[in-house]
C-alpha cells in the first residue's frame, strides 16, 4: 500500500546490557554483553490521524462486513442457540491467536481441556486464552487498566508470579534469551510502562475514531509497550475484541480476526514494525483485511456448524420433543465433547436424565464414546470436531 498514515515513530537511546542469566557461559557473556538500543515509546492519547481515501474505504468495507457477520450469526441460530455458537467462535479465535505464537492443539484436545480432561499443555494454554478473551469482552463496557490486568490474569493463570501485573524488567522479542542484542523488538524501560498503559487507556476511551482503526492502533501500541513478562501478543489480540464489542460493531458473536492474521503472520509482524517506524497504514490495513476474512470465513463456519445441528436434530426423529436429548444438541456446538456430569450441571438435569440423554444420542449416532473408560466417560460429536479441525487446516493451507 502506497498510502501513509503518519504516527510518531519510536526514538532510541543507547544502553548497555550485562548478562545476568546464571546459566550463561563465558562465550555467551562475551557475545551478549554490550550496547543495545532501548526505545522511547511516544504517547498516543491525543494522536491525530489522517486516513487516506483508500485506507478509509478499506476500513469502512471491513467494518460493514463485521457488522453483517454479527447480524448473520445472531439470526442464523436465534437467541436461544446463540450462546453455544458464541462460545465456539470465541474458542476458534483463541486457537488462531495462540497459533500465531506457535501454540497449537486439535479441536478434540481443546474441548477436553475445557472439561478439565486434558493434560496437553497447548490445549490448556488455548483454554486460558479463551478465558482471557472472555475477560476482554467483559472489559468492553469500561475499557480500563483493571480490566486489562484481569484479562492477563486469566491468560497467565499458570504463572502467578507474572499474571495480572506489569513487568519489572526489560523484555524483548527474538534474538537470544540471554539479552536484547539482536532482538527484533525491545520493549521500553519497565519504569515507563504504567504511564504508557494509562495513556493507552485514554486512547481506548476516545469516541472520535473509526473503531477498527482504534483497535488496530491500540493493539500495535500494546505490542510496542510489551507491558507484560509473557502473553503480550495474545493479550493484545484479545484487546481488539474488547474494542469491537465496545463499539457495537460485533455485539453478540466473536469474529475470528486472528484467523485472518494467521494467514500472513510475516505481513502482520512487518506491519507492527512499520507502526514503530512511524506509519500506521500497514497495521490498519492488516486488521481491515483480517476482519474481512473473519467475516466471510465466519459465515461459512457458522453455516457448517449449523448444518451439524440440523443433522443431529434430524437423527432424533421420533423422540418426544420434551426429551432432554433435544436440549443437548445446541450445547454440543459450544462443547462438542461432554460428560454426564457436564450435561447435568449445564442443563440442570437429574443425573439419570442426563445419562438417558447420552444413551439416546449414542443410539442415534449423534455422540460417540471415545475414552474407553469404565467410569467418567467422555462423549464426542465427531461432525462438529471435524468442522473445527477442517477450518484450522484450511487456515494453514491458505
Amino acid at each position: 500500500m502506497s498510502e501513509v498514515v503518519p504516527v510518531t515513530p519510536l526514538t532510541y537511546v543507547e544502553d548497555v546490557w550485562t548478562v545476568a542469566h546464571p546459566e550463561a557461559s563465558r562465550t555467551v557473556r562475551q557475545r551478549e554483553n554490550g550496547p543495545y538500543l532501548r526505545p522511547t515509546v511516544p504517547a498516543i492519547a491525543h494522536l491525530v490521524l489522517d486516513l487516506p481515501g483508500a485506507v478509509a474505504a478499506s476500513v469502512d468495507e471491513a467494518t460493514q462486513e463485521l457488522s453483517r457477520f454479527d447480524t448473520y450469526a445472531t439470526t442464523r441460530l436465534g437467541d436461544g442457540e446463540l450462546a453455544p455458537m458464541s462460545a465456539i467462535l470465541l474458542r476458534t479465535e483463541s486457537a488462531s491467536s495462540s497459533h500465531i505464537e506457535q501454540i497449537t492443539a486439535g479441536a478434540r484436545q481443546i474441548a477436553l481441556a475445557e472439561l478439565g480432561e486434558s493434560t496437553a499443555e497447548n490445549a490448556n494454554l488455548i483454554v486460558r486464552n479463551t478465558h482471557a478473551m472472555e475477560a476482554a469482552l467483559a472489559l468492553a463496557d469500561d475499557l480500563d487498566e483493571t480490566g486489562i490486568l484481569q484479562l492477563h490474569s486469566e491468560l497467565l493463570a499458570d504463572k502467578p508470579e507474572w499474571a495480572g501485573q506489569y513487568r519489572a524488567s526489560l523484555v524483548w522479542v527474538g534474538g537470544s534469551k540471554y539479552g536484547p542484542r539482536g532482538a527484533s523488538h525491545v520493549g521500553p524501560s519497565h519504569d515507563d510502562v504504567p504511564a504508557l498503559m494509562s495513556d493507552l487507556v485514554t486512547f481506548l476511551r476516545r469516541s472520535d475514531l473509526p473503531p477498527l482503526v482504534q483497535a488496530a492502533i491500540a493493539h500495535a501500541q500494546l505490542e510496542t509497550i510489551h507491558p507484560f513478562s509473557d502473553g503480550n501478543g495474545r493479550a493484545g489480540r484479545a484487546l481488539v475484541h474488547a474494542v469491537l464489542r465496545h463499539s457495537g460493531i460485533v455485539a453478540r458473536a466473536t469474529a475470528p480476526v486472528s484467523a485472518g492474521l494467521l494467514r500472513d503472520t510475516e505481513g502482520y509482524f512487518d506491519a507492527l514494525t512499520s507502526y514503530r517506524a512511524g506509519d500506521a497504514a500497514p497495521i490498519i490495513e492488516t486488521f481491515a483485511a483480517a476482519s474481512r476474512f473473519a467475516a466471510r470465513s465466519g459465515v461459512e463456519l457458522v453455516d457448517e456448524l449449523h448444518t451439524q445441528v440440523l443433522l443431529s436434530a434430524e437423527s432424533l426423529e421420533g423422540i418426544r420433543s420434551d426429551a432432554a436429548a433435544h436440549r443437548v444438541i445446541p450445547l454440543l456446538v459450544g462443547q462438542p465433547i461432554v460428560t454426564v456430569k457436564f450435561l447435568r450441571d449445564a442443563l440442570r438435569l437429574p443425573e439419570r436424565a442426563a445419562f438417558r440423554a447420552v444413551e439416546t444420542l449414542m443410539e442415534r449416532g449423534v455422540l460417540q464414546e471415545r475414552s474407553g473408560r469404565a467410569r467418567g466417560r467422555v462423549y464426542q460429536h465427531a461432525g462438529i470436531l471435524g468442522v473445527l479441525d477442517d477450518y484450522a487446516a484450511e487456515l494453514r493451507r491458505r
